[in-house]
């Protein structure tokens, strides 16, 4: 399932080409509980390509980096997207836990797989973590409905 943003032939995610102000447009912001998947997915395209556009080079290497970060190495494209989710839900970072979870999904990751990842990251941060994994898990919900 894609849901994030198109791939080029050589499996790499493609680049941002435009700007565009989601201000003046008067988008929701994600991290707003109640928008939907594609509102998420739209937002952040947006704003990524409006961010990298300005061309400044510390922000432009840190976004280089997070994406290779990522790739398939030692470990796998699917474990290191866990490895995202656990960290972005101790974080509380719903905008990543959203982001993380989607390319989870993406990658094949199963319910019970998801549930033993969030899991340990409530472990790991405490209850302060419960409304995050509430909304982690209705987000989770999303995706499976996406993919059927």
């Amino acid at each position: 399932m894609e849901v994030l943003t198109p791939k080029n032939s050589k499996g790499k995610r493609a680049k941002p080409v435009a700007s565009s102000s989601a201000i003046e447009r008067g988008d929701k912001a994600p991290h707003e509980h109640n928008t939907s998947l594609e509102d998420f997915v739209q937002f952040r395209s947006r704003l990524n390509v409006e961010i990298l556009n300005e061309g400044n080079l510390v922000i432009n290497r840190f976004f280089a980096l997070d994406t290779r970060t990522y790739e398939a190495g030692k470990l796998d494209v699917k474990t290191k997207e866990l490895l995202g989710l656990v960290a972005s839900l101790v974080l509380r970072c719903d905008d990543c836990v959203t982001y993380h979870l989607t390319r989870c999904a993406e990658e094949r990751v199963t319910r019970p797989e998801i549930f033993e990842c969030l899991s340990v990251g409530l472990v790991v941060g405490g209850s302060i973590v419960i409304p995050h994994l509430r909304r982690a898990v209705e987000r989770w919900s999303s995706l499976e409905r996406v993919a059927r």
